[in-house]
C-alpha cells in the first residue's frame, strides 16, 4: 500500500517539481480551461457546418440531428460516471485519457467518409467530453486550496468556456469557407495536444478512492434510455409518429428508464442519488435546466438550418449571424449575480426565462427571406435571458444540497441540461424534417420554445413559493 502511495505521489508531482508553484497552478488552470473550452467549442461550431456536411455526406435532417445528438447523448449519459472514474482512478489520469480520446475522435470526425462514421466518431467525442468536464473541476479544486483563489480560477475556467461557445459559430464559418467543414474538427488537434502536454507537465494527481464503485448497469440503462428516446423523436420526423419502429423505440426507452430508476434506488453507490430529489429547490432547478435547454438548443439547431437552407446564407455568414446571440451570454452572465442579490435568485431565473420566451414569440412571424436585422433584437433577447438565468440556477441548485454533495449535484444539473439539448434537437429537428413544411415547423418550434420557457418560469416561481422557499 505504501509503495502505491509513493508511486501516486510521484506521478502527480514530478512534472512540476522545477516550476514555481504559482506558475504551475496557473498552467494547470490553462489546461483545464482548454479541456472545458474545446467541449463547448464543439457544441456550437458544428451548427454552422450542418448544410455543408449534408451536401458532402448525403442524408437529410435526421442524419444531421444524429451528428449533433450523438455528441450530447454520450455527454449527458456518461458525465456522472466519468466523475466517479476520476475519483477511483485519479482525476489527472482520467482527464488526460479524455483529452487523448477527444483528440483522436476529432481526427476521426474530420476523416469520416460517410454520415454513419461521423455519427460514431461524434459519439466517442461526447464520451470524452463527459470525462473532461467533471475531472477538470476536480483538478482545479485540487490545485487551488484557497477558497478565494479557487473561486477566481473557476470563474476563468467558466469564462473560457463561454468564449469558446461564442467563438464557435464564427470560427466554424471561417474554417468552412476557407478550408471546408472537416477543418472544424481538425482545429481540435492542436488544442488537444497543448492540453495534454500542460496536464502531464503541471497538473497534480488526486488521491484515488478505490472504494468508489462504478454503476455499470445503471450507466448502460441511462445511455439506452436516452438514445432510444432521442432516436424515436428523430425518426418520427421521417417515418411518422405512428410507425412501429418509432413506437417500439419509445417503449424501449420507457422500459430502460424504469430499470434505471429501479437500479438507482437499490444500489449502495448510485450513479444518480435519487435522495437528492427530496430537496425541493434541487428538483425545481434540475427541471428548469432540462426545459431551458430543450427550448434554446433545439432552436439554435433549426435556426442554423433556416439561415443556410431557407435564406441561402453561407457558413461564414451563418457563423456571423450567431456571434451577437452567443456573445450576449457572457456579459449577462457577469451581471446576473448582482441582479440575483437585489431581487433574489428565483425571480432572476423567472425574469430570464420570460425574456427568452418573449424573444421566441417575437420571431413567430419570421418567413423565408426575412432580413437578419429584423430578427436581431429577438435573438439577443433569447440569449440574454439564457445568460441571466444560468448563474442563479446553478447557485440555487448547489445551495439546495449539503456542501459535501455539491459535486454530484452539479453533475446532475449538467446531465439534465445536456439531456434537454438532446431532446430539443430531436423534437425541433423532427418538426422541420420536410423541406416543404420547414417554415411551418419553425413556427411551431418557436411557439413550443416560448411555452417551454414560460413553463420553466412557472416551475421555479410558483414551485419555490408553494414550498415556502426564500425567493
Amino acid at each position: 500500500m505504501r509503495a502505491n502511495t509513493i508511486r501516486h505521489e510521484t506521478f502527480g508531482a514530478k512534472d512540476a517539481s522545477r516550476t514555481p508553484p504559482r506558475l504551475a497552478t496557473s498552467l494547470t488552470l490553462a489546461a483545464m480551461s482548454l479541456g472545458y473550452g474545446v467541449v463547448q467549442l464543439d457544441v456550437t461550431i458544428v451548427n454552422t457546418a450542418l448544410d455543408a456536411m449534408g451536401k458532402t455526406l448525403g442524408g437529410g435532417v435526421a442524419e444531421l440531428q444524429w451528428v449533433v445528438s450523438a455528441y450530447t447523448i454520450a455527454f449527458a449519459a456518461f458525465i456522472l460516471t466519468a466523475g466517479a472514474l476520476g475519483d477511483r482512478i485519479g482525476a489527472k489520469r482520467i482527464f488526460m485519457a479524455g483529452f487523448a480520446i477527444f483528440t483522436a475522435a476529432s481526427l476521426a470526425c474530420a476523416l469520416s467518409p460517410n454520415a454513419i462514421v461521423l455519427i460514431g466518431a461524434r459519439l466517442v467525442q461526447g464520451l470524452a467530453a463527459a470525462i473532461l468536464v467533471p475531472n477538470s473541476l476536480t483538478l482545479l479544486n485540487h490545485a487551488y486550496t484557497d477558497d478565494r483563489a479557487r473561486g477566481r480560477a473557476v470563474a476563468v475556467w467558466a469564462a473560457g468556456a463561454s468564449l469558446a461557445l461564442t467563438a464557435g459559430p464564427f470560427v466554424g464559418g471561417a474554417l468552412i469557407t476557407l478550408v471546408g467543414w472537416r477543418a472544424i474538427f481538425l482545429v481540435n488537434l492542436p488544442i488537444g495536444l497543448a492540453g495534454l502536454w500542460l496536464s502531464w507537465r503541471y497538473a497534480t494527481e488526486t488521491a484515488r478512492a478505490r472504494s468508489r464503485e462504478i454503476d455499470l448497469p445503471g450507466q448502460l440503462a441511462a445511455i439506452g434510455a436516452l438514445g432510444a428516446l432521442a432516436g424515436a423523436i428523430i425518426e418520427a420526423g421521417a417515418l411518422g409518429w405512428a410507425h412501429p419502429a418509432v413506437i417500439a423505440a419509445f417503449v424501449v426507452s420507457a422500459v430502460l428508464a424504469t430499470l434505471f430508476v429501479s437500479r438507482e434506488s437499490r444500489t449502495t453507490q448510485p450513479m444518480l442519488p435519487l435522495s437528492l430529489f427530496s430537496h425541493r429547490l434541487f428538483t425545481l432547478t434540475t427541471i428548469v435546466g432540462l426545459l431551458v435547454n430543450i427550448a434554446i438548443y433545439g432552436l439554435i439547431f433549426v435556426l442554423s438550418l433556416y439561415f443556410q437552407r431557407i435564406n441561402g446564407l453561407s457558413a461564414w455568414w451563418t457563423g456571423l449571424a450567431f456571434v451577437p446571440m452567443m456573445g450576449a451570454v457572457l456579459p449577462v452572465n457577469l451581471l446576473a449575480p448582482r441582479i440575483a442579490e437585489r431581487i433574489g435568485p428565483c425571480p432572476t431565473i423567472v425574469v430570464g426565462a420570460c425574456i427568452s420566451a418573449l424573444g421566441c414569440l417575437g420571431l413567430v412571424w419570421i418567413e423565408a427571406g426575412t432580413s437578419y436585422w429584423a430578427i436581431f433584437a429577438q435573438m439577443i433577447a433569447i440569449s440574454g435571458g439564457l445568460g441571466l438565468l444560468v448563474p442563479p440556477l446553478t447557485s440555487t441548485l448547489l445551495g439546495s444540497v449539503e456542501k459535501a454533495r455539491s459535486g454530484i449535484a452539479a453533475g446532475v444539473l449538467n446531465a439534465m441540461r445536456q439531456t434537454g439539448s438532446v431532446l430539443g434537437v430531436a423534437l425541433f429537428g423532427a418538426l422541420v424534417a420536410s423541406d416543404s413544411a420547414f417554415m411551418t415547423g419553425l413556427h411551431q418550434a418557436l411557439i413550443i420554445s416560448a411555452a417551454v420557457l414560460l413553463l420553466a418560469a412557472g416551475v421555479i416561481g410558483l414551485g419555490a413559493k408553494v414550498g415556502g422557499q426564500t425567493m
